[in-house]
């Protein structure tokens, strides 16, 4: 199938409807450069999970996150961009770096269409536990941002999962709201860096639990407390937390980059800037961002990426 069912070839494609890909689509649009926006199975990304964002700058009452991504496509359908619910399954890499000869998307329903650049901003899913009532308890008790949603539970018992930089940075920065933090590892020790961990064991509200591993959240509509297992004795232990947060990794969705973009040893695109290894392809969001994964970062990446193509595409590759 060919690219005909879009009308157009266009002079990019950005794969991916999250904060990256909506603020690449705004500037392109107002750059008048044709493009096309696909979200993927999961319009939004990561966001939408999220009852509220209180730290996303404009919002002085705070927005749901499902809110804020509606409110980024509605304003990049305003100034132009196309919106399809459809995901990038291939990427056709041109492999002649100097030549403006097309690369190629391949979509789900087997279109192929031919660009000059893409953008991808595909994000990473965050690690979960996959146990049993963990789904319906995200957004109620189980979360992966303590920035994000730390402040709801002010002066309560809260539990942080996961024992690297992530995890020890939620922890502190959740010992300056919540009453008791406990920090649950399943290793015999910490991963995070010397100076991070000198921090929480300075901190006289958290307590580390090492060698424990989470078996059982309790709870149907919001999360009342967490079972563990102790791997050492095999002994269960309950900790009465109204929420977790979950600090175990991310991955990022970077499978269609496979095998001709670089990434790095845990799956992220490697950009200097935004750009990847091949001329016409550029990455933001979190699938190229391994440390910040903020909703701001990633639309501040998405930015960089479209004058980034825009400076591409007006310059003589030839």
């Amino acid at each position: 199938m060919s690219s005909r069912g879009f009308g157009k070839i266009f002079d990019c494609i950005i794969i991916g409807g999250g904060p990256a890909g909506y603020t690449a689509a705004i500037y392109l649009a107002r750059a008048e450069i044709k493009h096309i926006l696909f979200t993927g199975f999961k319009p939004g990304g990561q966001l939408i999970s999220t009852n509220k964002i209180e730290n996303y700058p404009g919002f002085k009452d705070g927005i749901s996150g499902y809110n804020l991504m509606e409110s980024f496509k509605a304003q990049s359908e305003k100034f132009g961009t196309q919106v399809k619910y459809n995901s990038v399954v291939k990427i056709n890499i041109n492999s002649k770096p100097k030549s403006m000869n097309m690369h190629e998307t391949v979509l789900d329903n087997s279109l192929k269409i031919k660009t000059k650049a893409i953008i991808i901003a595909t994000g990473a899913n965050n690690r979960y536990l996959n146990i049993e009532n963990e789904k319906q308890l995200i957004g109620n008790g189980l979360y992966t941002c303590a920035n994000c949603d730390g402040y709801f539970f002010k002066e309560k018992q809260v539990a942080v999962i996961g024992g690297g930089d992530k995890a020890a940075e939620e922890s502190i920065y959740l010992s300056n709201i919540c009453k008791k933090v406990y920090i649950i590892i399943r290793d015999n020790k910490m991963k995070a860096s010397k100076i991070l961990q000198k921090q929480v064991l300075n901190i006289n509200n958290v307590e580390i639990f090492y060698n424990h591993k989470v078996i059982k959240l309790i709870g149907k509509q919001k999360l009342k407390a967490v079972y563990c297992k102790n791997l050492t004795n095999n002994r269960n232990s309950l900790f009465n937390v109204e929420a977790i947060f979950l600090a175990i990794g991310q991955i990022p969705n970077t499978l269609i980059c496979k095998p001709n973009i670089t990434l790095d040893k845990d799956g992220y695109i490697i950009t200097k800037s935004t750009i990847t290894n091949i001329p016409g392809i550029f990455a933001a969001g979190d699938v190229q961002d391994s440390r910040y994964r903020q909703a701001i970062t990633s639309a501040a990446s998405g930015c960089i990426s479209a004058l980034e193509v825009e400076k591409y595409l007006r310059t003589d590759v030839d």
